[in-house]
């Protein structure tokens, strides 16, 4: 099966692949991961609050992305941010954003969704008698859940937000689509030049397996550790 399999293509390809591919996925997988991370937290704040105006809104925008394909959205911020660049600015014709800029974007405000419900279960684990005693000192809403409730939260989800990040970093490669150079779009780069797709997209396929395989190991083991510490 493997009689005809080009080892040498891959080898010298690994520096393209890591140096640039790699970097990129990984870079685009950081940024995105703080971004959402914020911005779902405080869509939890939202789902949460006593205005039920603002508890409508964040639980329909988080219906709305959890129901829609990812590779949906990259085309529509896509195309979508050019005229919003336009709009904002007074711009006479659509401002060119870049695909890298409408690929953060997008899977910021994807990731968001499922973050946000990452964090509203997070905050609800926390016993109502925590908020009620820091309210009986004097605390006021923002401190009691930026200095008691959030840092408890963030500790008690950290498992599920590694899970998570492991699919936003499967997810990038769909940035494919938009001939991004990511770690996969690289890997196609080569198979397409020299003719050897079997061999680039079994390596591309082990690669993320191993980063995969080794970041849900780790998180099940902290699961474990965060359980037995509660």
């Amino acid at each position: 099966m493997f009689a005809n399999f080009d080892f040498d293509v891959i080898v010298r390809s690994l520096p393209y692949l890591f140096l640039d591919g790699m970097t990129f996925t990984l870079m685009l997988t950081g940024l995105s991961l703080v971004g959402s991370l914020f911005i779902g937290t405080l869509i939890a704040l939202m789902q949460l609050s006593s205005y039920r105006a603002l508890s409508l809104l964040a639980v329909g925008y988080v219906n709305l992305m959890r129901a829609l394909p990812l590779v949906l959205i990259i085309f529509w911020f896509y195309f979508l941010l050019p005229w919003i660049g336009q709009w904002v600015t007074g711009a006479s014709r659509p401002i060119q954003v870049g695909a890298f800029t409408s690929a953060l974007v997008t899977f910021i405000a994807f990731e968001a969704a499922y973050f946000a419900e990452i964090m509203r279960a997070g905050i609800q684990s926390i016993p109502k008698g925590q908020i009620a005693a820091s309210q009986a000192l004097g605390m006021t809403y923002w401190q009691t859940m930026v200095d008691v409730v959030l840092p408890q939260a963030f500790r008690n989800m950290i498992p599920l937000i590694l899970t998570q990040t492991i699919i936003l970093f499967q997810d990038t490669s769909l940035v494919y689509v938009l001939s991004i150079p990511d770690f996969l779009g690289a890997a196609s780069k080569v198979a397409q030049r020299d003719g050897r797709l079997v061999e680039m997209y079994t390596f591309a396929a082990v690669v993320y397996f191993i980063i995969s395989f080794a970041a849900s190991t780790y998180a099940r083991r902290l699961q474990m550790r965060i359980a037995v510490v509660r």
